[in-house]
């Protein structure tokens, strides 16, 4: 059992983690076996989300003027908070692929800059490309552009010389 100080002082670790949240996940681990419930911990912490188990009267205490309020209406039964500090879309992969396999643990919502988002929500979101994938593909793109340009400026300098060559052979064969 935690004492006042114990449960203020997690109380506002949790609020500080949920303001600084990108995308928070509310789900209802019940049925779940400690090792499904570590294989999924594992499995988030892979992706930089945490999962933790709090009261919801605490969690009802933490959410209070962070974007994750949205969730309060849920704060029911047993729940497992999912917080993730940069990317959404990793956490909601984990956390689709997980819902498919465990049919046991339920999707209650999420909330991403304080807006709720649905179990449906989030299977659209998990199929977006991640972080790394948006990223890279920005980093193709910026650098296809000078490799083009590059192209384009040799591509003059190497045609004169192909006509010069050209005109050497027929003055060669002739």
């Amino acid at each position: 059992m935690l004492n006042i100080s114990q449960k203020k002082e997690l109380v506002e670790t949790i609020a500080k983690d949920l303001g600084d949240a990108e995308i928070t996940f509310l789900v209802d681990y019940k049925g779940l076996t400690v090792s499904q419930v570590t294989e999924l911990r594992a499995k988030l912490r892979e992706v930089g989300a945490q999962m933790a188990v709090v009261k919801n009267t605490l969690m009802r205490l933490a959410v209070k003027g962070t974007g994750s309020e949205v969730l309060t209406d849920l704060f029911k039964g047993p729940n497992a908070i999912i917080i993730s500090k940069d990317d959404p879309v990793a956490p909601a992969k984990v956390i689709s692929e997980f819902l498919k396999a465990n049919e046991k643990i339920q999707l209650k919502g999420a909330s991403l800059d304080g807006k709720f988002l649905s179990e449906e929500d989030v299977k659209q979101l998990a199929k977006m490309p991640s972080k790394e994938e948006l990223l890279a593909k920005l980093v193709c793109t910026l650098n296809a552009v000078p490799t083009n340009f590059v192209n384009v400026l040799a591509g003059v300098p190497r045609s004169f010389l192909n006509v010069l060559n050209a005109v050497k052979d027929q003055e060669d064969a002739a």
